[in-house]
């Protein structure tokens, strides 16, 4: 089942990016496990996902032992990071996804100096400025990256947002376009400081990938589509 769900979703994919002009091979399928034990986890690599996303660290050590004789798989952290969590978040993930403050960062780049790692992360936006969510305000993140950009052991390779859960699709459009505004502006203003290279744009989930990738997001996160 998982495997024809994730092949469903790909020719989806496919076919949208047929109709906006876009070659999926520039989209990255982050396939979220948090719904998988490793049994599953291990399905889903088995059908082709080579990006797997985990929303906690305690979790994703357990599973992650499924992979560790694996090559060529990324993990992501996309759920929220406390700072008592960073030591082990920095040695088991590949990109941590959900940054939502510079407390986090200076953590980050501390226990990726013990290790003598450069790690790579998202900034996490509050694009729509939900007070439940986390991530930096929009007008915060270039003043943050200027900051993080003399860091030692961070590299930040884009922006990370969750749209609110509403029914309404132009309030979900409208924050991923902000997104996608803030995005370009960032690699405009920030684009040849050191360590900040933005490639990523993720943003899009089960519900809503389909507006995301219409708005330019070119990393999705999909979970439940996979399971059903």
């Amino acid at each position: 089942m998982i495997r024809t769900n994730i092949l469903s979703i790909q020719e989806h994919i496919a076919s949208i990016c047929q109709r906006l002009g876009r070659n999926m091979e520039d989209i990255v399928f982050v396939g979220v496990t948090k719904y998988a034990d490793a049994a599953k986890l291990q399905e889903v690599v088995a059908s082709g996902v080579t990006d797997i996303g985990e929303n906690r660290v305690q979790e994703a050590k357990v599973k992650f032992e499924a992979l560790k004789d694996l090559k060529g798989i990324r993990k992501h952290l996309i759920g929220h990071l406390q700072t008592n969590k960073v030591k082990e978040a920095v040695q088991l993930f590949d990109l941590i996804q959900s940054t939502d403050s510079l407390k986090v960062i200076k953590e980050i780049d501390k226990q990726s100096a013990k290790l003598n790692k450069m790690t790579d992360i998202l900034m996490e936006v509050n694009i729509s400025g939900e007070k439940q969510k986390y991530g930096f305000s929009p007008k915060d993140v270039i003043p943050v990256i200027e900051k993080v950009s003399h860091y030692k052991f961070i590299r930040v390779l884009g922006l990370m947002t969750m749209a609110p859960f509403v029914e309404d699709k132009n309030i979900i459009r409208a924050c991923f376009c902000g997104l996608r505004n803030l995005f370009e502006d960032v690699k405009q203003i920030c684009g040849n400081m050191a360590n900040i290279e933005m490639q990523y744009l993720s943003m899009g989930m089960t519900a809503d990938y389909e507006i995301a990738l219409e708005e330019g997001s070119n990393m999705i996160r999909i979970g439940r589509a996979m399971y059903r």
